[in-house]
C-alpha cells in the first residue's frame, strides 16, 4: 500500500496561549517537497487568529475530492480516446449539522466543466458516464461519509 506523509508544523511563538489567543497559522509540508501555508477558518477562527491567506482543512477537504475526482476523469477520459484541454471544478463543501448535532462536511458539491478537443466530442451522457464512473473509483469520495455530489457543467 502506498504511504503518504504530511508533515504539519504551528510554532506559537512569544503569543499567549491559555486564554485562545494564539495565532492559527501554521505549514504544511508534503514528502514531495511542497509547503503550503495553512490555518483556521476565519469563519471558525476570527482574523487575526485566523490567516485568511492560509488554506483552512475545509477547504483542503473539498480540494482533494475535486482533484481526486479530476485525476479519474482525466485518466477515464484519455482511456477512451478522448482529448481534454481544460478542467475547471469551482467545488464548494457545506459545514451543517450531523445527526448528533455536531459540525460536519455534510456536503461536498463538485461543478467541473471540461473542455475537449480532437476528432470525436462526447455528448452530454457520455459526460455524465464518465464523471459517474470517476466518482466510484476515486478512494478519497469512498472515504468519507459526507454527502457528495457531482454536477458537470454542459
Amino acid at each position: 500500500m502506498a504511504r503518504h506523509v504530511a508533515t504539519v508544523e504551528w510554532r506559537r511563538g512569544d503569543a499567549p496561549f491559555v486564554d485562545n489567543r494564539y495565532p492559527r497559522a501554521h505549514v504544511w509540508r508534503f514528502d514531495g517537497g511542497a509547503e503550503v501555508p495553512a490555518s483556521s477558518s476565519p469563519y471558525s477562527v476570527p482574523v487575526p487568529l485566523s490567516d485568511p491567506a492560509g488554506v483552512d482543512p475545509e477547504e483542503a477537504f473539498v480540494a482533494s475530492l475535486s482533484s481526486c475526482h479530476m485525476l479519474w476523469f482525466l485518466f477515464l477520459a484519455a482511456k477512451r480516446g478522448l482529448v481534454v484541454d481544460r478542467y475547471v471544478d469551482e467545488a464548494v463543501g457545506v459545514l451543517g449539522l450531523d445527526a448528533e448535532g455536531r459540525l460536519t462536511m455534510t456536503r461536498v458539491t463538485l461543478r467541473p466543466a471540461v473542455t475537449f478537443s480532437g476528432a470525436r466530442a462526447p455528448d452530454a451522457a457520455e459526460i455524465r458516464e464518465l464523471h459517474a464512473a470517476a466518482h466510484d473509483e476515486c478512494f478519497l469520495a469512498r472515504s468519507v461519509r459526507s454527502e457528495m455530489a457531482c454536477e458537470p457543467v454542459l
